[in-house]
């Protein structure tokens, strides 16, 4: 599968099938693996799905510049993949999972107009609140932290997604924690009421700590809608794919053919 080189990093990629791009990203120290349960379902509903590594995971580069992990880097490189997959400015079907459905709802804020519509699973739309922030970057940083004195060896003891994949080192990981996964500021949350495309909401209903972040999306989100997967935690497609797929496809099918234009 093909590469594409970003300055000093290079990201790892796979397209299958044709049609509209459909672009998936990953959780923080996810990789694309996560999404194999989907590709075959989404490519036969005439998509083509883009899965993707981001900055260091997967099998993307690693770069030891801490510099060159940021929202904005993530949001430029989704930028770039839809480039070269679909031609310049092309657009496409955005979402991810969790650290990946916040990148996709920032991708949305910066090019609305290359967004036909927004999956967003298991995912947290940032803070309002600065003391709710620092919160959530005191713990990203506890993370990044525990990397670098523990390794590869931590991702063990996390979700399935995580615990079953593989990375080149911790470092790329410990710095996207301290860069991608920290946030600086409300502009995420602030801008759902502008939303102008279809959405969907996916949470796992055993995902407690992500219930509310998505009950409050669905809300603020003109027109998204929300399902909720019984059964399911924080890695709601790995959980329960049928009923994943299903909800995706549900959702995918009632777009029509404005999402294939």
């Amino acid at each position: 599968m093909p590469y594409l080189d970003r300055a000093r990093v290079q990201l790892y990629y796979e397209t299958h099938g044709t049609g509209t791009p459909l672009i998936l990203t990953h959780g923080y120290s996810s990789t694309s693996e996560m999404w194999q349960g989907q590709i075959d379902v989404l490519a036969g509903e005439g998509y083509q799905v883009v899965v993707w590594d981001m900055r260091g995971h997967g099998k993307s580069s690693y770069p030891d510049d801490q510099s060159l992990y940021s929202e904005e880097h993530t949001v430029a490189d989704v930028a770039a993949i839809l480039d070269e997959v679909g031609g310049a400015g092309a657009s496409a079907v955005v979402g991810g999972l969790s650290l990946g459905g916040y990148m996709s709802l920032a991708f949305y804020r910066v090019h609305p107009n290359r967004v036909k519509a927004l999956l967003i699973i298991d995912t947290g739309p940032g803070f309002k609140n600065d003391a709710a922030r620092e919160a959530w970057n005191k713990t990203a940083h506890e993370t990044g932290a525990r990397f670098d004195r523990e390794g590869l060896s931590l991702t063990q003891g996390m979700s399935p997604e995580r615990s079953q994949v593989t990375h080149r080192n911790a470092e790329g990981l410990a710095m996207a924690a301290h860069g991608m996964l920290a946030q600086r500021n409300a502009a995420v949350i602030e801008s759902l009421p502008r939303i102008k495309v279809p959405a969907l909401v996916v949470v796992g209903g055993d995902d407690k700590p992500f219930l509310a972040a998505s009950e409050y999306m669905a809300k603020r989100i003109p027109g998204a809608r929300k399902v909720v997967v019984p059964k399911a935690g924080h890695a709601v497609n790995l959980d329960q794919p049928l009923l994943f797929n299903d909800a995706v496809r549900t959702f995918l099918g009632s777009l029509g053919g404005t999402a294939k234009l």
